[in-house]
């Protein structure tokens, strides 16, 4: 994507602002806006990499990241993430029934 789509992209997204031209506003200001922000303080990266790793993990970003990726996944991996699913999948249905009989059984 060249830099021109990408200023008028974030121009749509970017609040709106009177008086400046947002596809000419420079495109690290408005990035500033958005997203993640992490302190590093005195000058320790190694912590605030840590904290920002929490936060995407708690925000969901990270969970994304994997999702959009698209490499290949091996055969063995297929096998067990569709287990996984399956597992859920049995185990939200019990859940539903159990607490059907017990709305049954208090009415």
């Amino acid at each position: 994507m060249n830099a021109i789509s990408r200023r008028a992209i974030t121009g749509i997204f970017a609040p709106a602002r009177q008086g400046i031209n947002l596809l000419s506003h420079d495109l690290s200001q408005v990035q500033q806006m958005r997203g993640i922000r992490v302190k590093v303080r005195n000058g320790n990266l190694e912590q605030a990499l840590a904290v920002m790793q929490r936060v995407m993990q708690s925000s969901g970003i990270e969970r994304l990241i994997k999702q959009e990726q698209t490499h290949h996944i091996k055969n063995s991996e297929k096998r067990i993430l569709a287990r996984k699913v399956l597992e859920r999948k049995i185990k939200s249905q019990d859940h539903a029934r159990k607490l059907q009989t017990i709305l049954i059984k208090k009415v």
